[in-house]
């Protein structure tokens, strides 16, 4: 057994042990297996596994599968929300247009990010029959599963269970005898955050440079090579088997009165709680049930902040636990619903270190393709060293303001940039009195002691 497969943060990343799930409340995680391993193709199929894609594939047009995922509202799990059955619905299709792509967005390199390797490690088949369906309501020939190269032990698990699909007549020609031909390869990355951005995924799998590109046009016009192409991420594509056996309707009651948004989510949590872990939860669950789920915080820490869905989302406070989590509500406080997964930030923790910490990292990730993103941060970067070590000088703190101000959404090529400014620009308006205390200021004027580091 693989070593990851034993440590206990790993094992937690189930939903709760013995949790009563069933394919018509857990779409995601009920075929899981209790003891971790790798649902194969057998136990796949004896739970409800390709049933959709033969349904589909030998019963409806294209345009039905399509105004579905539409009606049902699957809304893009891989951050940005973007309805998927929009986006499909966007794509050039017809008798007269060049057969296109489909690409699974695998890379999952966002800090406090693991729910799409959970997918990927023990039920692979899920997401080739959601690539399948998504292939066929998309006029696509080929498919491509763009995967994060740390990610070994997914590409294991995924390039068997790709054999196995292909053996048994799943991938390749003439699927579910119903004329339509399609496979899926496996793309290893090299390891870069950008990729994330689907244009910049896109140049990578051609080859090229991870950059960015233009838009329009959009890839749904001029994708991979020139052909239209539909990039969705692992969790979305997991959704489209279960919509297409159970329905739009079906699917928007998963959430109940919580949401208006449709379905469930991973969500999960990490950082200093006792319990780091993944759960499917309806979509709309409040962060207090997460962290509830994840016993609380560790050695009785107090909770100062939290990020609501990975490192490029916005800092809410603990009077925001009990919001419900899906996309619009979380954009009205300010942040973003991203990924689903929190980080908490204890008391004890210093928001200037952790800052620190978050903008390097996207500085070290940027493509430098444009001047704020490639500029900008590694400046933040400096600043933000400078008044962890109480050195900072007067007027760093509104340097700071307006870096993230430039930074913005709209200034930039990609929403790289956008994504680094907004955790920096909340942790400024929440807490500025911490980056206050790390300015050292001129002889005879008053300055509070700087902070301790704390653990970050």
């Amino acid at each position: 057994m693989n070593s990851q497969r034993q440590s206990p943060i790993y094992r937690s990343r189930l939903l709760q042990p013995g949790a009563d799930r069933s394919p018509d409340t857990h779409p995601l995680t009920w075929r899981l297996r209790d003891d971790g391993q790798v649902v194969g193709l057998k136990e796949y199929e004896s739970k409800e596994g390709y049933q959709a894609v033969s349904q589909v594939l030998n019963g409806r047009d294209p345009g039905a599968v399509i105004a579905t995922m539409k009606e049902a509202n699957v809304r893009g799990r891989g951050g940005a929300g973007f309805s998927a059955g929009v986006k499909w619905s966007l794509t050039l299709q017809g008798g007269d247009m060049p057969r296109g792509y489909i690409v699974c967005n695998a890379d999952e390199m966002e800090p406090g990010t693991f729910k799409d390797r959970l997918l990927m490690e023990q039920q692979p088949h899920l997401l080739i029959e959601g690539m399948i369906l998504a292939a066929f309501a998309n006029n696509a020939r080929y498919g491509y599963i763009f995967l994060r190269g740390e990610y070994v032990e997914s590409a294991r698990v995924l390039s068997a269970a790709l054999a196995e699909a292909r053996e048994a007549g799943w991938l390749g020609p003439d699927i579910a005898g119903s004329g339509f031909d399609f496979d899926i390869a496996l793309h290893t990355g090299a390891g870069r955050y950008i990729c994330g951005e689907e244009t910049a995924l896109l140049n990578s799998l051609e080859g090229h440079r991870a950059n960015p590109r233009a838009k329009p046009p959009f890839p749904g016009q001029s994708g991979a090579w020139g052909k239209p192409t539909v990039v969705n991420n692992v969790e979305t594509l997991c959704n489209v088997p279960a919509v297409m056996l159970r329905g739009a309707d079906w699917y928007q009651e998963l959430s109940g009165d919580r949401s208006e948004d449709g379905g469930t989510k991973l969500y999960g949590a990490s950082g200093l709680v006792n319990r780091p872990g993944l759960w499917e939860l309806p979509i709309g669950t409040t962060g207090r049930e997460i962290l509830e789920l994840a016993s609380g915080l560790r050695d009785d820490r107090q909770l100062k902040a939290w990020l609501p869905g990975g490192a490029s989302t916005g800092f809410l406070l603990p009077e925001h636990l009990d919001l419900p989590l899906d996309f619009d509500t979380v954009g009205k406080e300010g942040s973003r619903l991203g990924t689903g997964l929190i980080t908490v930030v204890t008391e004890d923790q210093s928001m200037v270190s952790l800052m620190r910490n978050l903008e390097e990292f996207f500085a070290r990730e940027s493509c430098g393709w444009c001047t704020p993103c490639r500029e900008g941060l590694p400046w933040t970067v400096k600043l933000l060293l400078a008044l962890e070590r109480g050195e900072g000088e007067v007027g760093d703190i509104e340097l700071l303001d307006k870096l993230a101000a430039d930074c913005g959404p709209g200034l930039t090529f990609c929403a790289h940039a956008p994504g680094a400014a907004m955790p920096l620009e909340t942790a400024l308006r929440h807490f500025r009195h911490e980056f206050e205390q790390g300015v050292h200021y001129p002889k005879g004027k008053a300055h509070a002691d700087p902070i301790p580091v704390g653990e970050v």
